[in-house]
């Protein structure tokens, strides 16, 4: 749990003195095929937009991070880098041209990795914690279709495969 604090902490950290300048951090976000937006895969987690961005994301991420955490250190390591990395990468590839930044990238990725790691594991806790994840949260699949259009649907759902694709790795090490 003290790593989901961490890093709730650190993103409301980089949050106010984002403020402070403004946000003009921003554009250390993810820019789709610029070479420079590279490091925004890296950095993109951590900045928001506004307060209510970061607001917005820091339930969520508090909540699912929790669950994730649930399952193991290594675990919660693994699949935060498994979702910044394979997240951020497929939103540089495929996103459309703005800066793309938030920590919505994580909050989606551990909806995707908790949700398939109840089908991969198959074990009862694993599907119980599947379960209650879509019960609170089954919403947000709709977040993944291009339908606000300052919103990075690209984001949301490039993370959620990244942690799909986390929990599919960590089902295969253990079988």
């Amino acid at each position: 749990m003290p790593y989901i604090v961490g890093l709730i902490g650190l993103i409301w950290i980089v949050e106010i003195f984002n403020l402070s300048l403004g946000h003009r951090l921003g554009a250390y976000g993810i820019i789709p095929r610029d070479p420079d937006g590279l490091r925004g895969i890296i950095f993109a987690p951590f900045l928001h937009g506004s307060l209510q961005h970061a607001i917005a994301n820091t339930v969520p991420l508090a909540v699912l991070g929790f669950f994730v955490v649930m399952r193991g250190t290594k675990d919660l390591l693994f699949s935060s880098l498994m979702i910044v990395v394979v997240g951020g990468g497929g939103v540089w590839l495929i996103g459309r041209p703005a800066y793309h930044i938030g920590a919505s990238i994580l909050v989606f990725g551990y909806f995707g990795f908790l949700v398939a790691r109840g089908w991969y594991e198959r074990s009862f806790g694993a599907i119980i914690i599947s379960a209650i994840v879509l019960l609170l949260y089954g919403g947000m699949i709709w977040g993944m279709l291009p339908s606000i259009p300052h919103v990075s649907w690209e984001g949301h759902l490039c993370g959620c495969i990244g942690g799909v694709l986390g929990a599919r790795l960590i089902a295969r090490k253990k079988i």
